[in-house]
């Protein structure tokens, strides 16, 4: 412990001056806030139209059938089923369409910030108005609430987020030749073997529609894959050696968008690390939500409090099938 006590006084021997030690201290009066990650802005699209009037949104999944329709390429035996007809025919098959109506729900949240013109005026001396530091943790509670319902959802609502959601296939990976489907023990060929089989199941899966043009992992394989070479011979990383051989690249014209997401950590079955393929377009799938605004402020006494509110939706997979989960890596 230090001699000095603060605030205690000291004298210097050539000098009767006292002084303070806080006013010797060199004060650093930027705010240091507790280190936070969010991402879901970069890895979803926001369904547009949405106001705080709506209590839910929905949209309506088609299916269409008839006597003679094409079946999935992927999936068919033959080249047959054509609606033919004769000049002398007296019956076309028709076209039958189903509709089924996707809801959801829009849930109110909402938070205040409040403190007393005492506290404001105490807080502007120090240089980190508490006005400023209260709002700044409002808005990060909020990111990273924002974070959490795009990616798992809530289990207090049962909603669940883009990398959990039990429409969409999960498969798992295969192992290497070390026995492991773990990316760390297998090589450059056995790790673009497993991206292109998630993509290929996306694609085969849409009737070759739709091939995935993003990819998520958890944080520790994209360090891996981003640090470690092709082959010493090189200076190519797994990373861009993946980019660059995707399917998805060949399909979609542009290279297979690889970025890390926290959330994928132990997200797969048995608590394995999960990788995610994905189309981020609106049409596909979606986010729903109001963002956040302010209400009126009021006054209770010398308190002064802001209300906060906004709106949480879920996740609308709109194909589901253009999506596709992946444990084990």
């Amino acid at each position: 412990m230090s001699k000095f006590s603060q605030g205690q006084r000291f004298r210097t021997k050539d000098s009767a001056l006292a002084y303070y030690i806080n006013q010797l201290e060199n004060f650093d009066p930027k705010l240091y806030e507790p280190l936070t990650s969010v991402s879901w802005g970069r890895d979803i699209k926001l369904r547009t139209g949405i106001t705080m009037s709506n209590e839910s949104t929905s949209y309506i999944r088609s299916a269409f059938a008839g006597g003679g329709s094409l079946s999935n390429p992927a999936t068919a035996s033959s080249g047959g089923n054509m609606p033919w007809i004769s000049a002398e025919t007296t019956a076309i098959e028709g076209v039958s369409v189903n509709g089924e109506k996707i809801a959801t729900p829009l849930r109110l949240l909402g938070r205040e910030i409040s403190y007393t013109s005492v506290e404001l005026e105490r807080s502007q001396l120090t240089g980190q108005p508490i006005d400023t530091q209260k709002l700044s943790a409002m808005n990060t509670l909020y990111q990273m609430n924002t974070d959490q319902m795009v990616y798992i959802g809530s289990s207090d609502v049962v909603v669940t987020g883009l990398f959990n959601d039990a429409s969409v296939t999960t498969g798992t990976v295969a192992n290497g030749i070390a026995g492991t489907p773990a990316w760390t023990t297998k090589t450059p060929d056995e790790i673009l073997a497993d991206v292109n089989t998630l993509v290929e199941s996306a694609w085969s899966a849409s009737a070759f529609a739709v091939c995935p043009s993003e990819l998520r992992l958890p944080p520790f394989q994209f360090s891996y894959i981003a640090s470690q070479k092709v082959s010493s011979a090189g200076n190519v990383s797994i990373l861009k050696f993946l980019e660059e051989n995707s399917i998805s690249l060949k399909i979609n014209g542009k290279a297979l968008n690889i970025q890390p997401v926290k959330w994928l950590t132990g997200r797969g079955a048995g608590s394995t690390d999960r990788m995610v393929a994905y189309t981020n377009e609106e049409d596909r799938v979606r986010f729903t939500m109001v963002p956040i605004r302010r209400e009126t402020a009021y006054y209770q006494g010398i308190r002064y409090i802001a209300p906060y509110i906004w709106a949480f939706g879920g996740i609308e997979l709109v194909y589901p099938e253009t999506v596709q989960y992946a444990d084990g890596i």
